[in-house]
Protein backbone atom coordinates (compact mmCIF):
# COMPACT_ATOMS: atom_id res chain seq x y z
CA UNK A 1 0.00 0.00 0.00
CA UNK A 2 0.55 2.07 -0.79
CA UNK A 3 3.33 6.75 -0.05
CA UNK A 4 4.45 11.30 1.45
CA UNK A 5 5.76 14.77 1.11
CA UNK A 6 6.10 18.35 1.81
CA UNK A 7 5.85 21.56 4.45
CA UNK A 8 9.10 20.07 6.41
CA UNK A 9 8.16 18.26 9.90
CA UNK A 10 9.85 18.47 12.90
CA UNK A 11 12.19 15.32 12.93
CA UNK A 12 13.28 13.63 16.17
CA UNK A 13 15.11 14.22 19.30
CA UNK A 14 18.63 14.31 18.48
CA UNK A 15 19.10 11.13 20.64
CA UNK A 16 17.18 9.40 18.19
CA UNK A 17 18.50 10.61 15.02
CA UNK A 18 20.23 7.74 13.42
CA UNK A 19 23.77 8.49 11.17
CA UNK A 20 22.95 8.99 7.38
CA UNK A 21 23.11 5.69 5.52
CA UNK A 22 25.01 5.27 2.20
CA UNK A 23 23.84 5.96 -1.40
CA UNK A 24 23.76 2.51 -2.47
CA UNK A 25 21.45 1.89 1.09
CA UNK A 26 19.25 4.84 -0.22
CA UNK A 27 18.87 3.77 -3.92
CA UNK A 28 18.43 -0.45 -2.94
CA UNK A 29 15.83 1.09 -0.65
CA UNK A 30 13.78 3.19 -3.34
CA UNK A 31 14.23 0.94 -5.59
CA UNK A 32 12.15 -1.70 -3.44
CA UNK A 33 10.03 0.94 -2.64
CA UNK A 34 9.16 1.64 -5.96
CA UNK A 35 8.70 -1.67 -7.86
CA UNK A 36 7.65 -4.04 -4.87
CA UNK A 37 5.03 -1.85 -3.40
CA UNK A 38 3.95 -1.15 -6.88
CA UNK A 39 3.37 -5.43 -7.10
CA UNK A 40 1.80 -5.87 -3.65
CA UNK A 41 -1.71 -4.41 -4.69
CA UNK A 42 -2.21 -7.45 -7.32
CA UNK A 43 -1.16 -9.66 -4.24
CA UNK A 44 -3.74 -8.33 -2.26
CA UNK A 45 -5.99 -9.03 -4.88
CA UNK A 46 -5.35 -12.66 -4.98
CA UNK A 47 -5.14 -13.42 -1.40
CA UNK A 48 -8.48 -11.37 -0.84
CA UNK A 49 -10.25 -13.76 -3.51
CA UNK A 50 -10.50 -16.76 -0.87
CA UNK A 51 -8.95 -15.59 2.35
CA UNK A 52 -10.39 -13.10 4.43
CA UNK A 53 -8.99 -9.38 4.37
CA UNK A 54 -8.84 -8.86 7.89
CA UNK A 55 -7.80 -12.42 8.70
CA UNK A 56 -4.72 -11.49 5.88
CA UNK A 57 -3.71 -8.82 7.30
CA UNK A 58 -3.37 -10.51 10.96
CA UNK A 59 -1.11 -13.62 9.43
CA UNK A 60 0.87 -11.15 7.51
CA UNK A 61 2.22 -8.84 10.24
CA UNK A 62 1.65 -11.15 12.93
CA UNK A 63 4.11 -13.88 11.52
CA UNK A 64 6.63 -11.06 9.65
CA UNK A 65 6.39 -8.35 13.03
CA UNK A 66 7.46 -11.38 14.99
CA UNK A 67 9.80 -13.08 12.87
CA UNK A 68 11.62 -9.79 12.30
CA UNK A 69 11.76 -8.59 16.05
CA UNK A 70 12.91 -12.34 17.37
CA UNK A 71 15.45 -12.00 14.35
CA UNK A 72 16.65 -8.67 15.87
CA UNK A 73 16.93 -9.15 19.64
CA UNK A 74 18.67 -12.70 19.13
CA UNK A 75 20.98 -10.19 17.18
CA UNK A 76 21.15 -8.33 19.88
CA UNK A 77 19.02 -5.40 18.97
CA UNK A 78 18.33 -3.24 22.44
CA UNK A 79 14.99 -3.69 24.25
CA UNK A 80 12.56 -0.81 23.17
CA UNK A 81 11.31 1.09 25.95
CA UNK A 82 7.90 1.54 26.62
CA UNK A 83 7.86 4.95 24.84
CA UNK A 84 9.15 2.92 22.05
CA UNK A 85 6.50 0.96 22.08
CA UNK A 86 3.65 3.16 22.19
CA UNK A 87 5.32 5.34 19.82
CA UNK A 88 5.11 1.81 17.27
CA UNK A 89 1.54 1.26 18.49
CA UNK A 90 0.07 4.67 17.69
CA UNK A 91 2.09 4.54 13.89
CA UNK A 92 1.66 0.62 13.40
CA UNK A 93 -1.93 0.72 14.13
CA UNK A 94 -2.83 4.32 11.63
CA UNK A 95 -0.45 2.55 8.75
CA UNK A 96 -1.35 -0.98 8.86
CA UNK A 97 -3.96 -1.79 11.01
CA UNK A 98 -6.91 0.78 9.69
CA UNK A 99 -4.74 2.01 6.45
CA UNK A 100 -3.10 -1.25 5.01
CA UNK A 101 -6.44 -3.46 6.57
CA UNK A 102 -8.69 -0.79 4.91
CA UNK A 103 -7.26 -1.43 1.59
CA UNK A 104 -7.45 -5.33 1.80
CA UNK A 105 -10.68 -4.47 2.72
CA UNK A 106 -11.73 -2.52 -0.27
CA UNK A 107 -10.31 -4.61 -2.59
CA UNK A 108 -12.52 -7.77 -2.54
CA UNK A 109 -14.44 -4.61 -4.94
CA UNK A 110 -11.87 -2.13 -6.36
CA UNK A 111 -9.03 -3.57 -9.00
CA UNK A 112 -5.86 -3.43 -7.98
CA UNK A 113 -4.54 -1.05 -10.27
CA UNK A 114 -7.43 1.14 -9.77
CA UNK A 115 -6.63 0.90 -5.74
CA UNK A 116 -3.23 2.07 -6.68
CA UNK A 117 -4.12 5.58 -8.00
CA UNK A 118 -6.32 6.16 -5.04
CA UNK A 119 -3.95 5.82 -2.65
CA UNK A 120 -1.40 7.50 -4.27
CA UNK A 121 -3.01 10.66 -3.31
CA UNK A 122 -1.03 10.45 0.33
CA UNK A 123 0.73 13.10 -0.76
CA UNK A 124 -1.97 15.35 -1.34
CA UNK A 125 -2.80 14.53 1.84
CA UNK A 126 0.15 14.98 3.46
CA UNK A 127 0.54 18.49 1.84
CA UNK A 128 -2.41 20.18 2.86
CA UNK A 129 -2.46 17.98 6.60
CA UNK A 130 -0.08 20.44 8.04
CA UNK A 131 -1.26 23.86 6.67
CA UNK A 132 -4.84 22.96 7.87
CA UNK A 133 -3.94 21.96 11.44
CA UNK A 134 -1.60 25.06 11.22
CA UNK A 135 1.41 23.52 11.66
CA UNK A 136 3.14 24.30 8.64
CA UNK A 137 3.18 26.99 6.38
CA UNK A 138 0.71 27.40 3.21
CA UNK A 139 2.03 25.48 0.61
CA UNK A 140 3.68 26.12 -2.49
CA UNK A 141 0.96 27.75 -5.47
CA UNK A 142 2.43 24.52 -7.69
CA UNK A 143 1.29 22.17 -4.70
CA UNK A 144 -2.17 24.09 -4.17
CA UNK A 145 -2.72 23.41 -8.06
CA UNK A 146 -1.43 19.80 -7.46
CA UNK A 147 -4.38 19.07 -5.17
CA UNK A 148 -6.58 20.92 -6.70
CA UNK A 149 -5.58 18.81 -9.74
CA UNK A 150 -5.15 15.29 -7.60
CA UNK A 151 -8.69 15.70 -6.27
CA UNK A 152 -10.30 15.97 -10.00
CA UNK A 153 -8.37 13.39 -10.63
CA UNK A 154 -9.77 11.34 -7.50
CA UNK A 155 -13.71 12.22 -8.12
CA UNK A 156 -13.01 11.09 -11.48
CA UNK A 157 -12.27 7.68 -10.52
CA UNK A 158 -14.25 7.71 -7.42
CA UNK A 159 -17.15 9.27 -9.12
CA UNK A 160 -17.29 6.91 -12.82
CA UNK A 161 -20.18 4.35 -13.01
CA UNK A 162 -19.64 0.57 -12.07
CA UNK A 163 -18.55 -0.67 -15.10
CA UNK A 164 -19.79 -3.60 -16.47
CA UNK A 165 -23.32 -5.67 -15.37
CA UNK A 166 -23.54 -5.25 -11.72
CA UNK A 167 -26.87 -5.29 -9.17
CA UNK A 168 -27.47 -1.97 -7.33
CA UNK A 169 -25.62 -3.95 -3.92
CA UNK A 170 -22.32 -4.96 -6.37
CA UNK A 171 -22.70 -1.08 -7.48
CA UNK A 172 -22.98 0.39 -3.84
CA UNK A 173 -19.99 -1.89 -2.19
CA UNK A 174 -18.08 -0.77 -4.75
CA UNK A 175 -18.45 2.57 -4.82
CA UNK A 176 -18.17 2.19 -0.73
CA UNK A 177 -14.82 0.64 -1.13
CA UNK A 178 -13.42 3.36 -3.33
CA UNK A 179 -14.64 6.31 -0.13
CA UNK A 180 -12.77 3.71 1.92
CA UNK A 181 -9.43 3.82 0.11
CA UNK A 182 -9.96 7.32 0.33
CA UNK A 183 -9.99 7.02 4.04
CA UNK A 184 -7.06 4.88 4.19
CA UNK A 185 -4.89 7.44 2.06
CA UNK A 186 -5.75 10.09 4.80
CA UNK A 187 -5.06 7.01 7.86
CA UNK A 188 -1.52 6.29 6.06
CA UNK A 189 -0.87 10.60 5.53
CA UNK A 190 -1.48 11.18 9.46
CA UNK A 191 0.26 7.78 10.56
CA UNK A 192 3.28 8.89 8.36
CA UNK A 193 3.56 13.01 9.62
CA UNK A 194 3.37 11.42 12.95
CA UNK A 195 6.14 8.72 12.45
CA UNK A 196 8.79 11.39 12.05
CA UNK A 197 7.92 13.05 15.59
CA UNK A 198 6.97 9.85 17.58
CA UNK A 199 10.17 8.21 19.75
CA UNK A 200 10.17 4.75 17.66
CA UNK A 201 13.64 3.51 17.61
CA UNK A 202 16.84 4.58 15.78
CA UNK A 203 16.96 1.38 14.32
CA UNK A 204 14.65 1.49 11.11
CA UNK A 205 14.15 -2.36 11.21
CA UNK A 206 13.38 -2.66 14.65
CA UNK A 207 10.89 0.33 14.24
CA UNK A 208 9.12 -1.95 11.50
CA UNK A 209 8.76 -5.01 13.35
CA UNK A 210 7.37 -3.32 16.40
CA UNK A 211 4.99 -1.57 14.19
CA UNK A 212 3.60 -4.72 12.39
CA UNK A 213 3.76 -6.67 15.70
CA UNK A 214 1.55 -3.91 17.17
CA UNK A 215 -0.71 -4.19 14.22
CA UNK A 216 -1.46 -8.06 13.86
CA UNK A 217 -2.91 -8.05 17.06
CA UNK A 218 -5.29 -5.39 16.01
CA UNK A 219 -6.34 -7.40 13.08
CA UNK A 220 -7.18 -9.85 15.01
CA UNK A 221 -9.77 -8.71 16.88
CA UNK A 222 -10.90 -6.65 14.11
CA UNK A 223 -11.42 -10.10 12.05
CA UNK A 224 -12.98 -11.80 15.58
CA UNK A 225 -15.51 -9.10 15.59
CA UNK A 226 -16.25 -8.96 12.10
CA UNK A 227 -17.01 -12.63 11.97
CA UNK A 228 -14.09 -13.64 9.58
CA UNK A 229 -12.60 -16.10 11.81
CA UNK A 230 -15.64 -17.82 12.08
CA UNK A 231 -15.37 -18.20 8.26
CA UNK A 232 -12.25 -19.07 7.79
CA UNK A 233 -11.20 -22.63 6.62
CA UNK A 234 -7.59 -23.32 5.90
CA UNK A 235 -9.31 -25.88 2.88
CA UNK A 236 -11.12 -23.13 1.30
CA UNK A 237 -7.96 -20.53 0.82
CA UNK A 238 -6.80 -21.18 -2.49
CA UNK A 239 -2.86 -22.24 -2.90
CA UNK A 240 -2.53 -18.68 -5.07
CA UNK A 241 -3.85 -16.83 -2.07
CA UNK A 242 -1.65 -18.57 0.61
CA UNK A 243 1.52 -17.80 -2.19
CA UNK A 244 0.43 -13.79 -2.19
CA UNK A 245 0.46 -14.40 1.50
CA UNK A 246 4.05 -15.10 1.71
CA UNK A 247 4.71 -12.72 -1.06
CA UNK A 248 3.31 -10.21 1.09
CA UNK A 249 5.16 -11.15 4.16
CA UNK A 250 8.32 -11.01 2.75
CA UNK A 251 8.71 -8.57 0.33
CA UNK A 252 5.80 -6.55 1.12
CA UNK A 253 6.26 -6.16 4.80
CA UNK A 254 9.64 -6.67 5.26
CA UNK A 255 11.43 -5.27 2.34
CA UNK A 256 9.01 -2.94 1.09
CA UNK A 257 7.58 -1.55 4.79
CA UNK A 258 11.04 -1.98 6.20
CA UNK A 259 12.46 0.48 2.90
CA UNK A 260 9.75 3.17 3.84
CA UNK A 261 10.53 3.01 7.30
CA UNK A 262 14.34 3.60 6.73
CA UNK A 263 13.61 6.36 3.94
CA UNK A 264 11.24 8.62 6.08
CA UNK A 265 13.84 8.13 9.09
CA UNK A 266 16.71 9.50 6.40
CA UNK A 267 14.94 12.10 3.54
CA UNK A 268 12.69 14.23 3.45
CA UNK A 269 9.19 12.82 3.02
CA UNK A 270 8.80 15.05 -0.44
CA UNK A 271 11.54 12.68 -0.98
CA UNK A 272 9.97 9.22 0.09
CA UNK A 273 6.56 10.46 -1.40
CA UNK A 274 8.19 9.92 -5.07
CA UNK A 275 7.43 6.20 -5.31
CA UNK A 276 4.08 7.47 -5.62
CA UNK A 277 4.70 8.34 -9.17
CA UNK A 278 5.29 4.50 -9.99
CA UNK A 279 3.61 2.12 -7.41
CA UNK A 280 0.12 3.04 -9.66
CA UNK A 281 1.78 2.58 -12.77
CA UNK A 282 3.08 -1.09 -11.84
CA UNK A 283 -0.02 -1.72 -10.01
CA UNK A 284 -2.08 -0.91 -13.47
CA UNK A 285 0.18 -2.47 -15.34
CA UNK A 286 -0.06 -5.94 -13.77
CA UNK A 287 -3.49 -5.79 -12.75
CA UNK A 288 -4.06 -6.00 -16.98
CA UNK A 289 -1.20 -8.36 -17.94
CA UNK A 290 -1.67 -10.92 -14.82
CA UNK A 291 -5.42 -10.38 -13.39
CA UNK A 292 -6.99 -9.11 -16.77
CA UNK A 293 -8.61 -5.87 -15.08
CA UNK A 294 -9.35 -3.75 -17.78
CA UNK A 295 -8.31 -0.19 -18.76
CA UNK A 296 -10.95 2.11 -19.35
CA UNK A 297 -10.40 5.60 -20.64
CA UNK A 298 -11.66 6.44 -17.27
CA UNK A 299 -8.88 5.48 -15.87
CA UNK A 300 -6.06 6.57 -18.07
CA UNK A 301 -7.68 10.05 -17.46
CA UNK A 302 -7.56 9.81 -13.62
CA UNK A 303 -4.17 8.30 -13.60
CA UNK A 304 -3.11 11.01 -15.41
CA UNK A 305 -4.37 13.37 -13.06
CA UNK A 306 -3.69 11.86 -10.26
CA UNK A 307 0.53 11.60 -11.25
CA UNK A 308 0.26 14.93 -12.40
CA UNK A 309 -1.04 16.24 -9.38
CA UNK A 310 1.36 13.92 -7.03
CA UNK A 311 4.13 15.46 -9.39
CA UNK A 312 3.39 19.16 -8.74
CA UNK A 313 2.92 18.69 -5.28
CA UNK A 314 6.19 17.37 -4.63
CA UNK A 315 7.90 19.80 -6.83
CA UNK A 316 5.84 22.70 -5.05
CA UNK A 317 7.50 21.57 -1.75
CA UNK A 318 10.68 21.39 -3.03
CA UNK A 319 10.36 25.00 -4.43
CA UNK A 320 8.74 25.78 -1.09
CA UNK A 321 11.49 24.91 0.94
CA UNK A 322 14.16 26.25 -1.51
CA UNK A 323 12.29 29.87 -1.03
CA UNK A 324 11.96 29.86 2.23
Amino acid sequence: MTVPPVPPVPSRPPSTTPSTPSRSALLVAFATLYVVWGSTYLAIRIAVMTMPPFVMGALRFTAAGGGLYAFLRLRGAPRPSLRNWGAAFVVGVLLLGISNGMVCWCEQWVPSGETALIVATVPLWMTALPWLGRRGRAPHPAALLGVAIGLLGVATLVGGAPSGERSAAAGAALMTARIGLLVASLTWAIGSLWSRRLPLPSEAALATAMEMLTAGPVLVVVAAVSGEWGHFRFAAVAPSAWVALAYLGVFGSLAGFGSYVFLLKHVSAARASTYAFVNPLVAVLLGSLVAGEALTRRTGVAALLIVGAVGAVIWGSGARRTDG
